[in-house]
């Protein structure tokens, strides 16, 4: 049997991560993830890219959130959530809207996770609300969020509120979305800027991240800093020039 050329090998699947943040059942939030998701997949799949999906459902999480951003200790639950969306290509978040903001739960998950964890990930984010009053949460909330932690937001969010589930606007905002990531996630952008830029990112040593830095051999135990560490006194190094 002949062995596949490079050009009849099957592409490596593409990893959507789905983080929701709804606690109500059935959740609204859960259903505009779900919706998101799945045109994703179809667009990923016309441009013939296998992927698949891993949720992130916070609820039951709730308990160990708390408690790790009180003690820094992850539970396995929280820690499997952490690594779904440290290999996840593209992630989509979603949260309900609760006093004109992003809810306790959602942003709670996003304080415990390193910063170097979403780095130039592509993330839609879609928020879900009693109101068209809080129609800029995603915009106005949830890109900073993002851009704080460095991920890279499609041009498009999702603010729905309960007028909005019937109209045909919500579906052709869906699919914007949809294909805007669908095009970073083939372009494979978040590896070609982590690729060449990675370095120039501040990171947490042996952090979640797939890139993260994880042996001795990686810290400079001749820094000011591990200088202190190691029960010495910073003394600044003198310059070598004249």
């Amino acid at each position: 049997m002949t062995e596949p050329t490079a050009n009849e090998q099957t592409p490596p699947l593409t990893r959507i991560a789905v983080v929701s943040a709804g606690v109500s059942d059935p959740s609204t939030t859960r259903m505009l993830a779900d919706r998101l998701a799945q045109r994703v997949l179809d667009c990923l799949h016309t441009v013939e890219l296998p992927a698949t999906v891993a949720v992130v459902d916070l609820a039951p999480l709730a308990v160990d959130i708390a408690r790790a951003g009180v003690s820094g200790l992850s539970s396995a639950g929280l820690r499997a959530a952490t690594d779904t969306l440290a290999q996840a290509d593209a992630i989509i978040a979603a949260t309900p809207v609760y006093k004109a903001g992003v809810s306790g739960l959602f942003k709670s998950f996003l304080d415990i996770l390193d910063n170097d964890l979403l780095i130039a990930k592509p993330v839609i984010v879609a928020a879900t609300a009693g109101s068209p009053r809080h129609a800029l949460v995603a915009d106005e909330h949830m890109r900073p969020l993002f851009a704080f932690m460095r991920a890279l937001t499609t041009p498009t969010s999702l603010s729905v509120s309960p007028d909005d589930w019937a109209s045909p606007e919500l579906g052709t905002r869906i699919d914007r979305a949809a294909t805007e990531m669908a095009h970073l996630v083939r372009a494979k952008v978040a590896d070609a800027i982590a690729d060449d830029a990675w370095k120039g990112y501040q990171h947490q040593f042996a952090g979640d991240a797939t890139r993260a830095s994880r042996s001795a051999a990686d810290i400079d135990f001749d820094s000011a800093l591990m200088q202190v560490a190691a029960g010495g006194s910073f003394a600044p190094r003198p310059s070598s020039g004249k």
